[in-house]
């Protein structure tokens, strides 16, 4: 008992010699992880991979393999580097022709990376398929236009000027099968709706949202103005043209109520007088026909509310 009473004493009184039982600690700890890293383990591991090809004639259409699991045996230390990251280059896959490639066994890999791997030895491929998909590239040049829904502008609001998009097309590079499927036009959506003000931003342009088929340049330049409508119900005059020969025209009225809303800034070019109220016949049957007339003579931008139809007997 007075032995270990004597160690108790030792260890309770003397600082000095708890720290130096700690070191003793940290550095037989020490000793037995380095030599433990010199020996030889088995592990599964995933290693990086990279496909070496044309990337200037070749694409992929979706998201190639990053990674692959290998169950190696080699040194301990090589296998800790490994797993936490430290220089790992990765497994290169040579494609000569990937278009023609779809998928690649795991089995046929070992042959492969024996050479890229000279610290392992490859037991064998956790992973046990590859799939590839990688089209020639292709690119077509094609116009903007501005996507325009029912929400774009404010309600009371509309458009009073042209659309400027600069530039005015486009190169688009992707997948050569989706570019030969594109039309000579494609239309911009820009994230802001309700628009009551004039309107000149910088827009990136992300093709339906595919990473794959990049745009240059990648960002244009778009402009135009709003204005606010002014509702506006007159009574114009009702005219008929293109009417058959040897017919007589039977309407009831010289005159038709209408409701339109005029840009605000277009209010000055807005005249009753000048405004009429057409009932084309051309190729219309005999008999009694509903019409609905056409107003022309409407400032620029102006929309049409309302407008009566009429019956006209010929």
């Amino acid at each position: 008992m007075s032995f270990f009473n004597s160690i108790l004493n030792i260890l309770r009184f003397n600082k000095k010699n708890w720290k130096a039982v700690v070191l003793c600690i940290f550095a037989a700890t020490v000793f037995w992880f380095f030599n433990a890293l010199n020996k030889s383990y088995s592990a599964t591991l995933s290693f990086p991979l990279l496909f070496d090809y044309n990337h200037e004639e070749y694409v992929p259409t979706r998201t190639l393999p990053q990674t692959i699991r290998l169950n190696v045996t080699g040194i301990g230390w090589n296998l800790f580097r490994r797993s936490v990251g430290i220089k790992v280059p990765p497994l290169v896959i040579p494609l000569d022709k990937p278009s023609d490639v779809k998928k690649i066994v795991g089995s046929t890999l070992p042959a492969l990376f024996a050479n890229q791997l000279s610290d392992f030895q490859i037991n064998f491929v956790m992973t046990d398929t590859l799939r590839l998909a990688i089209e020639p590239k292709g690119d077509r040049r094609v116009f903007l236009k501005l996507d325009l829904p029912p929400t774009f502008f404010k309600e009371g609001y509309t458009l009073v000027s042209p659309i400027t998009i600069t530039p005015d097309s486009i190169l688009l590079e992707g997948p050569q099968r989706t570019i030969k499927t594109l039309f000579d036009s494609v239309y911009l959506k820009i994230p802001q709706q309700n628009i009551d003000e004039n309107f000149k931003e910088v827009v990136e342009v992300n093709f339906q949202n595919d990473e794959n088929i990049i745009s240059h340049p990648s960002a244009v330049d778009i402009t135009f103005q709003v204005d606010k409508l002014i509702k506006k119900e007159d009574s114009v005059k009702l005219e008929l043209i293109n009417t058959p020969k040897h017919a007589r025209s039977l309407i009831e009225r010289k005159k038709i109520i209408c409701t339109v809303a005029v840009p605000q800034t277009m209010l000055k070019f807005y005249n009753v007088d000048s405004i009429k109220a057409v009932v084309d016949l051309e190729n219309f049957p005999k008999g009694e026909t509903k019409i609905l007339p056409s107003l022309e003579g409407l400032p620029p931008y102006t929309k049409v509310i309302k407008v009566d139809s009429i019956s006209v007997k010929f």
